[in-house]
């Protein structure tokens, strides 16, 4: 009777060794079945961050994906900056020397926040089970391609004065005797001015800004669907199933209309404003993404950026954007912003003496 007892657990043993691959098989090949909403289109709504090491454009002679073990030496060193920087200041240091000392910071390192104010995320994006060494997938070099020569002139233009053409030996020196670009608020970056977020991160394309302020959210309903960004407080409409406004009307965001290709949202944008300028592009940009829920905790977010007035070709990144049980909290970043009031009473200051200099000759 024992035999046969052994014998049976041994066969039964058996059978579940052979099925087990089997349904291992099964169930890897089952298709993800997003959770939809009531129109049936797949529920996208979320809070997502979009911290990430994975840079836009490829690093020099990077592979286009990691081994996971490069990645966790990266990962670890990378955390090892960030507890270095976390450290406390000496409250008893010297001030940085006249133009900063030259190491990674505001303008040289002259002053701004240390790393422990900044997120700018710790691990790399994975799509397809890939450690992805860049965001740009297309050109296959992982980086954008080059600009057109007319738009390297218009981009160069754009740069304002060498700093060859600083008058180093007037009574000023240092200073600008044209207007500059700090004589003007509408010549700070628009993200300086709290109009739009730090690069590109309210988009499109919505990249990370590798900064802080990394949250994304996303309302749905059947005509509209809502991206909020955390940086500044851009908040994107895409209409769905609508025709693209009139030529004339220019948005900060460009004009987003949206439709559904099976369970991906496609989101088609034109009408950007020539203020806006995304690495230098005009206001014929013209960009195409793609949201798609992976899982119940992830979207694949790829795009394709074109403009034929900026870039040789056009080109191509994704990367996935996590959940996230974070919230998102006000971006009120004037409220202290008392820098820029003192650099324009100086500009009219120094204005009015120039004008009692000319009165007296």
């Amino acid at each position: 009777m024992r035999h046969l007892l052994l014998a049976g657990a041994a066969l039964l043993g058996a059978l579940l060794v052979c099925a087990s691959p089997v349904a291992a098989q099964d169930q890897k090949a089952r298709p993800y079945t997003p959770k939809r909403l009531a129109d049936g289109h797949p529920d996208l709504q979320g809070t997502y961050d979009l911290a990430t090491l994975t840079p836009v454009d490829r690093p020099m002679g990077a592979p286009p994906a990691y081994t996971k073990e490069e990645a966790k030496r990266r990962e670890a060193a990378s955390a090892a900056q960030r507890a270095k920087g976390d450290q406390p200041l000496d409250p008893n240091r010297t001030a940085p020397p006249k133009g900063g000392d030259g190491s990674v910071g505001a303008a040289g390192n002259v002053g701004g926040y240390n790393s422990g104010w900044l997120d700018p995320g710790s691990t790399f994006t994975v799509v397809d089970g890939q450690v992805r060494s860049s965001i740009i997938v297309d050109p296959a070099n992982g980086r954008v391609p080059p600009m057109i020569p007319a738009a390297m002139q218009r981009a160069a233009a754009g740069r304002g004065r060498p700093t060859s053409d600083v008058q180093e030996n007037s009574n000023d020196p240092g200073l600008e005797r044209a207007p500059g670009a700090y004589d003007d608020p509408e010549r700070r970056p628009l993200g300086e001015r709290c109009l739009l977020g730090f690069g590109s991160t309210s988009g499109p394309p919505a990249l990370p800004d590798y900064f802080y302020n990394n949250l994304h959210q996303i309302v749905q309903t059947p005509n509209t669907i809502m991206i909020l960004t955390e940086m500044v407080h851009d908040a994107r409409i895409i209409r769905m199933n609508a025709q693209h406004l009139a030529k004339n009307i220019r948005l900060w965001l460009g004009d987003s209309v949206g439709h559904w290709e099976g369970d991906t949202l496609v989101v088609d944008t034109t009408n950007f404003t020539n203020k806006t300028r995304f690495r230098g592009s005009t206001e014929n940009l013209h960009v195409v993404e793609r949201f798609t829920r992976m899982d119940d905790k992830s979207l694949l977010y790829r795009f394709t950026v074109d403009d034929p007035d900026t870039w040789a070709s056009s080109w191509t990144g994704e990367y996935t954007w996590p959940a996230t049980d974070g919230h998102i909290y006000e971006y009120a970043c004037h409220e202290a912003n008392y820098a820029l009031t003192d650099i324009l009473k100086g500009a009219r200051l120094r204005e009015k003496e120039q004008a009692a200099t000319r009165n007296e000759k």
